[in-house]
């Protein structure tokens, strides 16, 4: 068969010359400006913060922005440290068929690899075009199996961040291979960090960034790797899934369609597990007297991962209730809205959110489990005080490529995210950098500690 690893660096490579069309380059556009969105929040949490603070004597030189801190540092520095803030609040992007979250890694790889070179703006679009053709391609092989006990983001991240990283320094595609091969065998991130207590989760996404230039800028100078290191039977995909890989399905449209312009855009700040089941509460809030005060019920009908790693009846901390179905479902009827505000302490001790979460139940469903990952599902029943039953079946989650988020969405989105972290000039002035004009971004005014975010 065609060697999947230089297939797909044949690809990239070409990303560097291609005809970059209006739809693809506004694709990337609308990406790098939900990294922001996502990960300003996270800057000024940790493990972000704690990184900053045990990192700061290895920031090094270079003109790359870290947005943890505001300085300027190597290109690994800010990766680790961007990466990692990025994926902190659970509002990064997703590429659902594949089940990962290329734009944490590989966003915050080919930034900080682009700002220290002084690329052009078209330069850091196609790497980060050709870093998410590559890891959203690699996620289709290796899925479903792969996530039993790896994590997607930790793991294929940094193939996506090696080659955003290994494009913007002009590597053959020789050299673009060596490069996933040699993050291949860079990649890790387990479920138990993935699901368990802990602030390991956030630095998967942090790690993939940070090997994944070290692979990128490596193989440019010449360090090679086995150039069937995705394939091989003691290769990446055998280590990882039940199989070598479904290169078929992974390859398949490639030169046709490219994974960039088929994400989903979080609108909600918890799993994505948890969408189909707000999306359809909303529904049926928007056609039925539904409140938090007539609720008797509500039972939850998912794929498998909806219950195993939602199912969350008593979530201790933020990052929990992030992953608690039931958590989310009874604060989106209290508050009206699942963001940012969700997590903070107070509203996590709320009172009235405790009171209805042992009202919500959870359970897989055979029918909606089998058209997963293609389809994101849940069926809803609502039971309220008055004696009704309302039920909803929920094909779509908002944000996916089914029901996409406008751009007037998602600058609305951006704009409630990031206004905690910028001055107000700043936001707007980051905003149009990213959506009008044709420079990189760069470092951003933040608000003094001191005064607005008191």
């Amino acid at each position: 068969m065609t060697n999947p690893l230089e297939r797909l660096a044949q690809s990239a490579y070409h990303w560097n010359t291609r005809p970059l069309n209006a739809e693809t380059d506004w694709a990337a556009r609308r990406a790098l400006l939900d990294w922001f969105a996502t990960t300003l929040p996270g800057c000024s949490q940790a493990p972000a913060t704690l990184l900053s603070d045990a990192f700061s004597t290895t920031r090094g030189e270079g003109r790359s922005v870290c947005y943890v801190d505001g300085h300027l540092g190597s290109p690994r520095y800010a990766a680790l440290l961007n990466a990692t803030a990025s994926h902190t609040v659970e509002f990064d992007d997703i590429f659902k068929d594949g089940g990962y979250h290329p734009g944490s890694s590989t966003i915050a790889a080919a930034l900080a690899v682009a700002q220290d070179i002084q690329a052009s703006r078209e330069q850091l679009h196609r790497a980060i075009i050709g870093g998410y053709e590559v890891g959203c391609r690699i996620a289709l092989a290796i899925q479903p199996s792969h996530y039993r006990f790896w994590h997607t983001s930790a793991t294929v991240g940094t193939l996506g961040a090696a080659v955003a990283t290994a494009m913007l320094l002009g590597a053959t595609a020789e050299q673009m291979g060596h490069a996933m091969g040699l993050a291949s065998s860079f990649a890790g991130g387990h479920q138990q960090n993935l699901q368990g207590e802990g602030m390991a989760k956030p630095l998967h996404a942090g790690h993939a960034a940070d090997a994944g230039v070290m692979a990128g800028v490596a193989a440019v100078k010449g360090v090679t790797a086995s150039l069937d290191s995705l394939h091989a039977s003691n290769g990446f995909a055998a280590a990882t899934s039940d199989s070598t890989g479904d290169w078929a399905a992974a390859l398949e449209g490639l030169d046709e369609w490219t994974p960039i312009t088929r994400m989903t855009v979080k609108n909600h700040g918890c799993c994505g597990h948890i969408f189909p089941a707000l999306d359809g509460l909303k529904a049926l809030q928007a056609s039925a007297p539904i409140t938090a005060e007539s609720i008797e019920s509500i039972h939850i009908e998912g794929y498998g991962a909806t219950y195993s790693m939602c199912n969350r009846p008593s979530p201790s901390s933020a990052q929990e209730a992030r992953f608690s179905i039931q958590y989310c479902i009874a604060a989106y009827l209290v508050l009206g809205k699942v963001r940012l505000q969700a997590f903070e302490p107070p509203v996590l001790e709320d009172a009235r959110i405790r009171a209805l979460m042992p009202k919500v139940s959870v359970a897989e469903c055979a029918d909606i489990a089998a058209r997963y990952p293609r389809q994101r599902m849940a069926n809803i029943r609502v039971a309220t005080t008055d004696g009704t039953t309302y039920q909803h079946l929920q094909e779509t989650r908002k944000g996916d490529p089914e029901d996409p988020m406008t751009d007037a969405e998602l600058l609305e989105k951006y704009q409630e995210l990031a206004s905690g972290s910028l001055s107000p000039s700043a936001l707007q002035s980051l905003q149009e950098v990213v959506m009008s004009s044709n420079e990189l971004p760069g470092s951003v005014t933040f608000f003094d500690a001191r005064d607005d975010r008191q």
